[in-house]
């Protein structure tokens, strides 16, 4: 991966490696993709503020996040299907985020399961969980995420029902894939991919395995799967998650500030500033249009995170000057991942932490805690708790 120069590269590679089907399912929007669009658009409509003759040889970019130490403000986030990118694929990005000493988030809908990742890797991840219709497999996927020491839950709140992906239908894209003569014509000419995919673990969705009956036929699986989303998912179903989850709580999904104090006054944690990669409600915000006023609202009292639309360093700046505590990143890394596998992934990461420092020196900051609305043409210093003065004693 030489030539391999950033995110973009590695989406080329990406393309050219991974069947159409499960390269679109990662790469696309929902409906029109206007909110997909919107999302890399109004970061890059952000510009930066160039500082000159200012030390900057001491930069760190080491932070902290929901109390975790960490060696950049970054995420891996939740990917479903992740393992249909590349075989074990949920290992080797857990893997290689463990090396980079940043959080990997592993989703319920992903092919490797739980227990596997929890297996092949050293440190704990974070878990990520869809409340479908049936809570008892919730309640039982709660607890593997316990038994498996994951250090973080994600509840993503934004999908009560699917947003309509075009290209997944046009692809007739299945998990495994049904066999049509596009398909295998396709994986034919990926022998690689194909290879990963026959040798890995899983082939399916590891998590559900002995759950779901009828698993090896796809549209049986397909149909248990559309049928499990809930439209009367509720604030209540928060209550009841952080009743029964002992560790930290985060709640990806949020877009208005109103919904982001009621996460709060529930317990949550954090909150993830998102729009599900533009892929749920076609015609939102784009998450960084949307996260001042969230990280407003929230004040110092609750980290904010931030998800959408990252694709480099100088992104990951603008979210952070804007008030989120790091970035969660979905494709840069599964570009990584169908580019290279483990190194493919290792290589997203060192992108986006390359060019995060870059930007840091070119904007005058020496460290993550000193980035503020002051790094952008036209921002302000962010309001920060002033510490009491110690009183004297007479």
């Amino acid at each position: 991966m030489k030539n391999v120069t950033c995110i973009a590269d590695l989406r080329d590679l990406a393309r050219r490696k991974v069947p159409r089907a499960f390269f679109d399912y990662a790469d696309s929007g929902s409906y029109n993709e206007e909110t997909l669009r919107a999302n890399r658009a109004d970061l890059e409509g952000i510009k930066l503020r160039q500082r000159v003759l200012v030390d900057v040889s001491a930069r760190s970019l080491a932070t902290t996040i929901v109390g975790q130490k960490v060696a950049a403000p970054l995420v891996l986030a939740p990917i479903g299907l992740c393992g249909m990118q590349r075989g074990n694929g949920e290992i080797l990005a857990a893997q290689a985020a463990y090396e980079a000493g940043i959080p990997f988030t592993l989703s319920t809908m992903s092919i490797c399961s739980i227990e596997d990742v929890a297996e092949a890797t050293r440190k704990p991840f974070w878990f990520q969980l869809y409340v479908i219709r049936d809570r008892g497999f919730s309640k039982e996927i709660l607890s593997r995420a316990v038994a498996a020491k994951c250090s973080a839950l994600v509840l993503t709140v934004d999908l009560q029902v699917l947003g309509q992906r075009h290209r997944d239908i046009k692809n007739g894209m299945t998990v495994p894939p049904q066999i049509r003569l596009k398909n295998i014509i396709d994986v034919a000419t990926k022998p690689a991919w194909a290879w990963s995919i026959l040798t890995g673990k899983r082939k399916t969705f590891g998590n559900l395995a002995g759950h779901v009956k009828g698993m090896d036929n796809v549209n049986e699986l397909a149909k248990w799967v559309g049928s499990q989303f809930d439209p009367a998912l509720s604030w209540k179903d928060v209550e009841w998650i952080k009743k029964i989850w002992p560790g930290k709580l985060i709640l990806k999904g949020i877009l208005d500030a109103d919904d982001a104090k009621t996460a709060v006054k529930l317990g949550a944690d954090a909150i993830v500033v998102s729009n599900h990669g533009g892929r749920q409600l076609d015609g939102a915000p784009s998450s960084i249009s949307a996260l001042p006023k969230v990280a407003d609202a929230l004040g110092s009292g609750t980290e904010v995170l931030f998800d959408g639309g990252i694709r480099t360093g100088s992104d990951m700046m603008r979210a952070l000057a804007l008030g989120a505590r790091a970035c969660l990143v979905g494709r840069p890394y599964i570009y990584g991942l169908g580019a290279g596998g483990r190194p493919g992934v290792a290589k997203a990461i060192d992108i986006l932490k390359s060019e995060l420092s870059v930007t840091m020196a070119l904007t005058g900051t020496n460290n993550i805690k000193d980035i503020d609305g002051r790094v952008i043409v036209g921002g302000k210093e962010s309001k920060k708790p002033k510490k009491k003065a110690a009183r004297k004693r007479r």
